[in-house]
């Protein structure tokens, strides 16, 4: 006689599954690449003299849980549509594993505590920034894009924020700084989405998205409009020295990064294939933490930097 086998998972296996489901829902890569942006752009703010770590977590935290209540509430919006496509059926609500109800407390708990954290340890302004971007990501964005193409351009405003948001949370204001910096990311989002939708056509014609600038798909035109943006954004790099935000060397470092995306996106227009598309995207994925850092470090003082490196060296030893 076979021994029954005892088939059932464990408490530890459930609550790992469970930690999986809520780093898939929140988009935990998508939520840090936005996050990023938003510290550094705090740490470039001119009064963040000292870096306070615990500061800098904190920030780290609350865009996090604001990010994540944002694309949370996106994925139990597309919940069919997602189960549609092969690259986002196996989503937990999509799948099945998580429901929409769910998702949603998941989304209105993250978003308020994320808010309330910018709100007592920063500022009001940036709180009330954070409220908007979710609320324009979720709620306008994510229903455009079965709509019309303007959801590309709609999508780049809470997209390009995270950087607004951060150097308000560090400098409580809304100087020219902050709007340089919203800019670049603003700018930066047409070729990098443009892009993707190229890449997912398929998947996306068959649910409906309408985020290629042409109607009838990845066109010539679409590929201008490519270069268009991407052209754009030369001047748009040189504004962080002009307004001295940065010195000479990351002024150098932008304009290198964005003729090489000029050069992919001329690629994309004479090639008008997938796989230049594909460069363009994984371009665009390179493009952005070397622009922030090389701002970044023309911007720290010695002492911050020495500040770091102990820091870092004491997490090792």
């Amino acid at each position: 006689m076979q021994k029954t086998i005892d088939t059932v998972p464990s408490i530890s296996y459930i609550l790992v599954t469970k930690v999986k489901d809520y780093f898939q829902l929140m988009k935990f890569t998508l939520s840090f690449t936005v996050v990023f942006s938003c510290v550094v752009c705090y740490l470039m703010a001119p009064k963040v003299v000292h870096y306070d770590w615990a500061m800098i977590l904190f920030l780290f935290i609350a865009g996090m849980l604001v990010s994540g209540s944002a694309n949370a509430i996106n994925q139990a919006v597309e919940k069919d549509i997602d189960a549609q496509m092969k690259r986002t059926k196996k989503r937990p609500v999509a799948d099945g594993r998580m429901s929409v109800e769910e998702a949603y407390t998941f989304a209105l708990i993250a978003g308020t505590v994320g808010i309330i954290l910018m709100w007592y340890l920063f500022n009001l302004s940036s709180a009330l920034l954070s409220a908007f971007s979710l609320l324009l990501y979720a709620y306008i964005y994510t229903p455009l894009k079965k709509i019309n193409s303007i959801a590309v351009l709609v999508g780049a405003f809470p997209g390009a924020l995270p950087c607004l948001i951060g150097w308000v949370a560090g400098q409580d204001d809304f100087s020219v700084g902050g709007w340089v910096l919203f800019a670049i990311q603003f700018l930066w989002q047409f070729p990098h989405f443009w892009a993707i939708a190229w890449v997912a056509h398929n998947d996306y014609t068959k649910v409906g998205f309408k985020l290629l600038p042409s109607d009838k798909g990845p066109t010539k035109f679409t590929a201008i409009q490519t270069i268009m943006y991407s052209v754009l954004m030369i001047p748009v790099g040189l504004l962080p020295a002009y307004y001295h935000l940065a010195g000479n060397s990351s002024m150098w470092v932008i304009t290198a990064c964005n003729i090489f995306m000029v050069f992919q996106s001329i690629r994309l227009y004479r090639e008008m294939n997938v796989k230049a598309a594909r460069r363009v995207m994984f371009s665009s994925y390179i493009y952005l933490p070397i622009v922030l850092l090389a701002l970044l470090a023309n911007k720290i003082p010695e002492g911050a930097t020495a500040q770091i490196i102990n820091h870092i060296q004491t997490l090792f030893i």
